[in-house]
């Protein structure tokens, strides 16, 4: 199975707006050069009706379609399934295209760094990294 991430939507509002990341026609780029194919997507972080998960929800990442499949009512960070309520973060999910061995050669012939010198070796590193310098590579 191939790898996804979630990115919230507030992170790339932010990382956007700095100029680290651009988001079109369905793709997104981060400043690192690692590019991702995505989807809108929402994070279910807890159900708040009372009535329980028995759709087993909370803590996983659905696409806007895929909720709407099962008759999701989404407005803003609250979603409504039948009776039953959830907070929600909104955002995208991503499939990286392309393999990370493929990216690194790509940035290696531009002149990245060797693995060995402190580069991620792994898509879960580089987006890691990412985030916690705030969008910057």
């Amino acid at each position: 199975m191939e790898n996804r991430f979630f990115f919230p939507q507030t992170a790339l509002d932010q990382w956007i707006s700095d100029g680290s990341a651009e988001l079109r026609d369905g793709q997104l780029t981060l400043a690192a050069g690692r590019r991702f194919s995505v989807a809108e997507a929402l994070r279910v972080l807890r159900e708040v009706s009372g009535l329980g998960d028995e759709l087993e929800l909370v803590g996983r990442v659905k696409t806007r379609e895929q909720l709407a499949g099962i008759g999701a009512e989404i407005v803003e960070t609250s979603m409504l399934i039948g009776d039953a309520a959830y907070d929600v973060e909104p955002g995208w999910v991503g499939v990286p295209i392309g393999t990370f061995v493929e990216h690194f050669a790509a940035q290696r012939r531009n002149g990245a760094s060797e693995p060995g010198d402190g580069a991620p070796r792994t898509d879960e590193e580089l987006i890691v990294r990412f985030a916690r310098r705030g969008g910057r590579p």
